[in-house]
């Protein structure tokens, strides 16, 4: 694996290169990762996410799903990707799935606890490794503590999330030395200490000491620290670690704080937001072309307007309190008002869903719980989502960051 970073001011403009086991897959930089539920994104078969465009070139699994199926892919023995049927995709293994809360106040000084659907798995670092040999991820994030919600966690509860990672990232590293199955894995080491700056700084840099292949900046899930804290913890930390290794977060995902991240140094992000958008009837509406060429601003006006049209404080005040996790980059197609819209979900959009069907179409299939809705909208989230950070890279490359963050913070603030 090979960073190249361009330099460009603002964030870290460049390329991961040399992926995979045979080193042919490569990820642009700012970028996110393909949101997968045991290898395939929610709503689409492997054939339907074809014709999403600018798909990153690696997918997200979640440990908990394969954890539950250690002793299929024991006996399988060529690894989870082709077993799931992606042979050749790049494969990034976290330790939880960002969509899913976990319960609090079940770690302990030898193990994690996972979540999934057949519940609660106590996990040791000894333990997840033998889940890890058995999936052969391209990427994977080590165990760690992650457990201190802002607010919640003392500066004592701080110490010992750092304390356990450091613990289990020694214990990881030693196996992975003798393991053959995970000679062409790259482990990344989190960053933890929930929001005590001193333990972030001793977390990033213990774990710099180590040999670890990246960086992953872990707790800043959730709404529950506050957002200066966040952001100044997230810079503190970044300004900490060496400049040619990546820095994934987990958890942001709305394109505001995306923005802030990359700022701040964060090169690789999860896609769970469009998911979440997804899940909620929704679809992402928001620009982010920031071109000053008149020609090429149908999807600006278009968002804008949009967001404007569909702010209107009575209709706003039904949907948000249908939904209070809707955020201001979405519309509800559940909402009677598109029953007879004969648009398509984003005007000047290029996705499968936007070139075929109506907002209407999207909304009747929504209303009598057609499984077609979520394929349709999770395809035209999922490429908008997509395209973004297309739009981040280019926002970099011609020194126009500020102009694309003016035009999405100004789509932030349309419906508080």
């Amino acid at each position: 694996m090979r960073l190249k970073l361009l330099g460009a001011g603002g964030g870290r403009l460049g390329s991961l290169a040399g992926l995979g086991r045979g080193g042919a897959g490569a990820l642009a930089l700012p970028g996110c990762l393909l949101y997968t539920r045991t290898g395939a994104a929610p709503h689409l078969s492997h054939d339907t996410l074809r014709e999403v465009r600018g798909v990153p070139g690696v997918a997200h699994i979640a440990l908990p799903a394969l954890a539950e199926i250690h002793d299929v892919l024991e006996e399988y023995k060529e690894g989870a990707a082709k077993f799931m049927g992606m042979p050749d995709a790049v494969i990034y293994c976290s330790l939880h799935d960002p969509a899913t809360p976990c319960p609090s106040g079940y770690n302990t000084n030898k193990t994690v606890s996972l979540w999934g659907s057949s519940g609660r798995m106590e996990v040791t670092a000894s333990k997840f490794m033998d889940i890890q040999r058995a999936i052969q991820p391209d990427w994977f994030q080590c165990i760690s503590d992650g457990d201190t919600i802002s607010g919640e966690a003392g500066r004592k509860r701080a110490k010992k999330s750092v304390d356990r990672s450091l613990s289990f990232l020694d214990i990881c590293l030693q196996l992975q030395e003798k393991s053959p199955e995970l000679q062409g894995s790259v482990m990344f080491g989190a960053i933890e200490g929930g929001d005590v700056l001193e333990e972030r700084l001793r977390s990033a840099r213990e774990t710099a000491k180590r040999p670890v292949g990246g960086f992953l900046l872990d707790g800043f899930q959730g709404s529950a620290m506050a957002k200066e804290t966040k952001l100044k913890l997230i810079a503190s930390v970044t300004a900490e670690l060496p400049e040619d290794k990546p820095r994934i977060i987990h958890g942001v995902g709305k394109p505001d704080e995306v923005l802030e991240c990359i700022e701040r140094g964060v090169d690789i992000f999860e896609s769970f937001f469009p998911f979440q958008v997804t899940e909620r009837g929704c679809a992402l509406v928001f620009s982010y072309n920031f071109h000053p060429d008149p020609e090429t601003t149908v999807l600006t006006q278009n968002g804008i307007q949009d967001l404007e049209k569909n702010g209107a404080q009575e209709d706003q005040e039904e949907v948000s309190k249908a939904d209070p996790e809707m955020t201001p980059f979405e519309i509800s197609l559940k909402d009677k008002k598109y029953h007879d819209d004969f648009g398509p979900v984003l005007e000047g959009c290029s996705c499968y869903c936007c070139q075929r069907h109506t907002r209407a179409y999207v909304h009747h299939l929504l209303v009598t719980n057609e499984l077609l809705a979520g394929v349709l909208l999770m395809m035209h989230n999922l490429q908008h989502y997509f395209g973004f950070f297309g739009a981040v890279r280019d926002a970099l490359r011609d020194s126009k960051l500020e102009q694309l963050k003016e035009l999405v913070f100004r789509q932030a603030l349309q419906r508080h």
